[in-house]
């Protein structure tokens, strides 16, 4: 397994991770830095999500499910009943 850059990994996850369930898993990894990881992912996903209701061509529609999971693995609260009013809403702190 080559040398992950934990810095690059955090900015642009899905390059260093092929699904988000393998960011949980990742040994070199703390807590903090999974869930940063996570929380970007999501994020970029979100970007996809607008993408899409501008009519560009999307994604993955389970992605961010399978994210909020991890993040939920991680202990990484999430709170759907209070949000802000952006597609960013779970992550705004």
């Amino acid at each position: 397994m080559p040398q992950l850059d934990i810095d690059q990994a955090i900015l642009n996850p899905a390059a260093a991770f092929a699904e988000p369930e393998a960011i949980v898993d990742y040994p070199q990894l703390t807590t903090d830095q999974k869930i940063s990881a996570l929380r970007q992912w999501a994020y970029d996903a979100r970007e996809i999500e607008v993408a899409e209701e501008e009519g560009m061509v999307g994604g993955n529609e389970d992605l961010l499910q399978r994210i909020l999971i991890a993040l939920d693995r991680l202990g990484y609260p999430i709170d759907a009943e209070h949000t802000a009013p952006s597609k960013q809403h779970p992550f705004t702190d």
